[in-house]
């Protein structure tokens, strides 16, 4: 799709989720990769989510990349990564429940990151749909 015909929301969209997936892969390296201040920093971090959201960065990245495309398949990607993550802080929750050690940090990040994709799945969902009624409507 030509890059004047995109909605308003591709470039914010796009450099926010791109981002977001940078700062994840950074984040989440430093701790499992180097045993310096980041780790320290953790606490009590849960390895399986901490690993998740590492590799989920690089999932950020293609979605980033997928919104700024204009791809169908970002809805897919971005509701894939929204349930995954979904599923993660439920097993999380689970964790807790069992006695296991965590920070009430891990709390707040995995809640913050299951709406953000939420949400991101959502404005994809919702940019795909005007994409196909532009095209039904241009026929």
């Amino acid at each position: 799709m030509d890059i004047q015909k995109r909605s308003i929301w591709i470039w914010p969209i796009s450099i926010v989720v791109f981002v977001f997936g940078v700062l994840t892969i950074k984040s989440g390296g430093s701790v499992i990769f180097f045993d310096g201040p980041a780790r320290l920093a953790a606490g009590h971090y849960v390895n399986f989510v901490v690993w998740f959201n590492f590799i989920a960065g690089f999932f950020y990245i293609v979605a980033g990349v997928g919104f700024f495309l204009n791809k169908q398949w970002t809805t897919k990607l971005a509701i894939s990564i929204a349930a995954a993550t979904l599923l993660v802080f439920v097993a999380f929750g689970i964790h807790i429940l069992m006695g296991g050690r965590y920070e009430m940090r891990t709390v707040i990040a995995m809640s913050l990151r299951s709406t953000i994709w939420i949400s991101f799945a959502f404005a994809a969902y919702t940019l795909a749909k005007k994409n196909k009624e532009k095209i039904t409507n241009n026929i």
